[in-house]
């Protein structure tokens, strides 16, 4: 069983002191790949050098995400197109909304979410998006763009069983993380989850968030990292009412198309 864990932010300042052993476990757990999450200008910068730095096991995204939208400039908006030619950047993103914790006006999340949304269409590469809290406004630009671009992928969904069959009609992929392991918060993924079509699905940790709540025993330091991908499946595929090797050579195949991968 290979799996590809599709959003990792492994340049996390965490990961720094046991960088290789994380990714020893990860590949020891089944993670084959994994693609870094880019979410700032600095953040893409780092995550292009850890997959040249990683070939053939890391890949990239470049973006920045709402939160730090309030940075987003001329020459931020040159930079993410020069890091989006790069082969080891197989996406745009994490490009999206927040109006969950507003660190960014929202004026300033609409435009840098669409000058991203720009960059997909003209470089025809895929998204990685990031939605909280902001459905209506996210989906409108999302149908305004969705002909331009040739793949979108809903990261870490948590929304509701709407808001999936809205970006499943817009033929969205949707990412999956250990959110659905939170029986405080997640436990209403589990009870559509199967209804994400088989080629439409990729799972994720969003390390080091998110730590799956049913993993035993629970680490001490709370970071969640690559390796527990395998247990994020599992839970996946006992919702999906499937076998775990079904829901991973499914997600692999389905990943491994999405970001060019195969």
């Amino acid at each position: 069983m290979q799996l590809i864990d599709i959003g990792a932010n492994l340049t996390h300042e965490s990961f720094r002191h046991d960088f290789d052993d994380v990714l020893a476990r990860a590949r020891n757990h089944g993670v084959a790949r994994m693609v870094v999450t880019g979410a700032s200008r600095e953040g893409s910068e780092e995550a292009l050098l850890l997959a040249r730095a990683h070939p053939g096991l890391l890949y990239a995204t470049a973006g920045v995400h709402p939160h730090h939208a309030a940075e987003y400039d001329d020459a931020v908006d040159a930079r993410l197109r020069e890091l989006a030619h790069e082969p080891e950047v197989r996406a745009v993103g994490e490009a999206g909304l927040d109006y969950f914790r507003h660190l960014s006006p929202r004026e300033a999340q609409l435009a840098a979410f669409e000058r991203q949304l720009a960059i997909a269409a003209e470089l025809g590469k895929p998204l990685f998006l990031h939605q909280r809290d902001a459905h209506e406004d996210f989906l409108a630009l999302l149908r305004r763009w969705r002909d331009r671009v040739p793949a979108m992928v809903v990261h870490c969904f948590t929304d509701t069983r709407e808001a999936l069959h809205d970006y499943l009609a817009l033929d969205c992929h949707i990412g999956i993380t250990g959110w659905i392991c939170d029986e405080r918060r997640g436990s209403h993924l589990r009870e559509f989850v199967r209804e994400i079509p088989a080629d439409r699905l990729m799972i994720e940790t969003d390390s080091p968030y998110l730590l799956p709540r049913t993993v035993r025993p629970q680490p001490s330091h709370r970071r969640n990292e690559p390796m527990y991908l395998k247990h994020i499946c599992e839970e996946i595929a006992r919702d999906r009412g499937e076998a775990v090797e079904v829901t991973a050579a499914n997600s692999t195949v389905t990943a491994e198309a999405f970001f060019g991968l195969a």
